[in-house]
Parts: structure tokens; C-alpha cells; sequence
């Protein structure tokens, strides 16, 4: 069996990454058929947009994306292809795993936990306005409907995944009305999932209790930003962005990326970490039900990472990209020959 799944190889060093992905899936035998697609600042000036409705339209046909990193200036020019990305394409979860692995520097050696962040609303439904010169109003929307669907999708993942705890991140104490919804939603869909326990923490006092004991979280569901900045930190207990997935996923579409940045300055020079894409992908063979071949790319980069031969420069070694994609992929063959 194939899939076609869009490829937005994104600008910076999304080409040289997405091309590493494209090797290490290869590997595993499951055919994919690629339907490439273009996006970023480099296609502005042709298209007159940085995410071409072609882009769009391809992941609507296809239903699931295996993206690059795509640069979003600060404070100016185009707008996060990213947020556009989820917005237009209803991909209302962020799917952020943040697990220890061997070979990679880090303060922790046993964090195993998964962040659950809504995409559609927040502050990040971008309804700002002047009130008068000098004052920016920001408005904040949380809906009943928005927080019951990623509720409910952090506790199917526990589910899925046999993890025993949901923990509802909030500032309830302070965002009584908003926060306030948010929560009691949640102790609402808790009551469908009895076998996993529901915790309910302030931001602030999750952002420290992760510095201090992150082994003690399992699932965490939160709003859109303080979900976009617990999930960094996490990624953070971990390694970095770099080798952190991520997945966006909606009723109908999803996308998968490396939520790293596209580091235009050391593009084309083929030191990229392709990690966290191929971990992106990893997730991706998962959602298209490919159980196995997902596993094997995950032991495959543990393994690699391990042994820490050929690993790129910010991970310790001297490996290129390609280098690198290619002892995971040799791993991953050895993987597919001995099953």
C-alpha cells in the first residue's frame, strides 16, 4: 500500500532536512508518493504569498503534510505560515512529545511526556486593534467548543498511549471567565476516562514544577500560548528543538514538522540536525497506521544517537546531514531485515 502525503520542503535548511526524512522513510520500505509543494519567503515574489493556495490545496487532497521549516520575520513582512497553516486547515491539536534519549546532552535522563496545545484560538486568534494611539488591544477567545475537542483529544491520547494522567494547565486563579471555561470543560470530558486521573496546575507553577521533577508529568493539555511556550520549555529538559517532532493535527488534514526554526545561516551548507523532522516523520507513519515503521525510525535514531558516531556538529560529531540520514537509514534496514 501508498500514501501521497504533501512535501513542503520550507525554506533555510528545510530542503536539506526534509531530503534527510525523504531518505530514512525510504528506508523502511512503506512507498510514498510525494506530492512537493512550494512555500515560504522565497516564493513571495511569484506568488505573492509565502503559503500559495496550490500548498493548501494539496494537504486538503492529500489529508497529511510532512513540512520543512518556513522563516516568520519578527514584527514584520509576511505572516507565521505556520498559524495560516493551522488556521485554514481547522488542525486544532499540537501534538509536542518531549522524551530523554541516549547520546544527547541534557540536565535529565527520565522525561517522558507529551504536550497537548490548542491551535485555534487564544490570543493566537490574532484580533488585535488600536484603541487610540499608543494602546494595542489583544483580544483572548477561549470557546466551550474549542477546549471540549483538545480536552478530549489529550485524554484519547493518553488512552492510546497508556499514560495514566492528564494535567490541565490554567491560570483560572487570574483568567477567571476564560481560564475558568477552560477548566471546567476539562473536569467535564475528565469524567468519560475514568482509569486516568486528571490534575489541574497554574502556568507558572508547571513551568517550575517541569525545572524541578518534569518525570512527574505524563499528558499535558493547555491553551494556544501557553501551550506554544510550555512545549519549548519541554523540548528544552530534552535537547532542544532539535530534536523535538511535532504534529498539527485537525478532523480532516494534518502536518508534520520540526518546530525548530530554518537557521538561513548555515543553509546549504549541509550541517542541519535533521532529527526532529525525522522524528516528525516517525509520527507521521504512525497516523497513516504504520505502527512498525515508525518504531524502527525511532529505535534507529536512538541507536545512531547512542553510538554517537555520525552525528551532526550541534549534537558532538562532524557527521553532514546526509551522513547522518544515512547511518539512520542503514539502522533502519537492519531493523525491517531482522523482523
Amino acid at each position: 500500500m501508498s500514501y501521497t502525503v504533501t512535501l513542503i520542503p520550507g525554506d533555510g535548511i528545510g530542503p536539506e532536512v526534509t531530503a534527510a526524512a525523504r531518505t530514512v522513510i525510504e528506508a523502511t520500505g512503506f512507498t510514498i508518493d510525494w506530492d512537493v509543494q512550494e512555500a515560504g519567503g522565497d516564493v513571495i515574489e511569484k506568488y505573492g504569498t509565502a503559503l500559495p493556495e496550490p500548498a493548501l490545496e494539496s494537504i486538503r487532497r492529500n489529508g497529511v503534510a510532512l513540512k520543512g521549516p518556513i522563516t516568520t520575520p519578527v514584527g514584520k513582512g509576511f505572516s507565521s505560515v505556520n498559524v495560516k497553516l493551522r488556521k485554514d486547515l481547522k488542525l486544532y491539536a499540537n501534538y509536542r512529545p518531549a522524551k530523554t534519549m541516549p547520546g544527547v546532552k541534557s540536565r535529565y535522563d527520565n522525561v517522558d511526556l507529551i504536550v497537548i496545545r490548542e491551535n485555534t484560538e487564544g490570543l493566537y486568534s490574532g484580533l488585535e486593534h488600536e484603541v487610540i494611539p499608543g494602546v494595542i488591544e489583544s483580544l483572548r477567545v477561549i470557546t466551550y467548543e474549542a477546549s471540549e475537542r483538545i480536552v478530549r483529544f489529550a485524554f484519547e491520547t493518553a488512552r492510546q498511549y497508556g499514560r495514566k494522567k492528564v494535567t490541565v494547565v490554567h491560570k483560572a486563579n487570574i483568567l477567571k471567565l476564560s481560564d475558568g471555561l477552560f477548566l471546567d470543560v476539562a473536569r467535564l470530558v475528565a469524567k468519560d476516562y475514568h482509569e486516568i486521573e486528571l490534575e489541574e496546575y497554574i502556568v507558572d507553577a508547571t513551568a517550575m514544577r517541569l525545572v524541578m521533577r518534569p518525570e512527574s508529568f505524563d499528558v499535558l493539555v493547555m491553551e494556544n500560548l501557553f501551550g506554544d511556550i510550555i512545549s519549548d520549555l519541554t523540548s528544552g529538559l530534552v535537547g532542544g528543538l532539535g530534536v523535538a517532532p511535532s504534529a498539527n493535527i485537525g478532523t480532516h488534514c494534518a502536518v508534520f514538522e520540526a518546530v525548530h526554526g530554518s537557521a538561513p545561516d548555515i543553509a546549504g551548507q549541509g550541517i542541519a540536525n535533521p532529527t526532529a523532522l525525522i522524528l516528525s516523520a516517525a509520527l507521521m507513519l504512525r497516523h497513516l497506521r504504520q505502527p512498525e515503521a515508525a518504531a524502527n525510525i525511532e529505535q534507529a535514531v536512538h541507536t545512531v544517537l547512542a553510538e554517537g558516531k555520525t552525528i551532526t556538529g550541534d549534537l558532538g560529531g562532524n557527521a553532514t546531514t546526509a551522513e547522518y540520514a544515512a547511518a539512520v537509514a542503514a539502522v533502519v534496514e537492519s531493523l525491517q531485515d531482522d523482523a
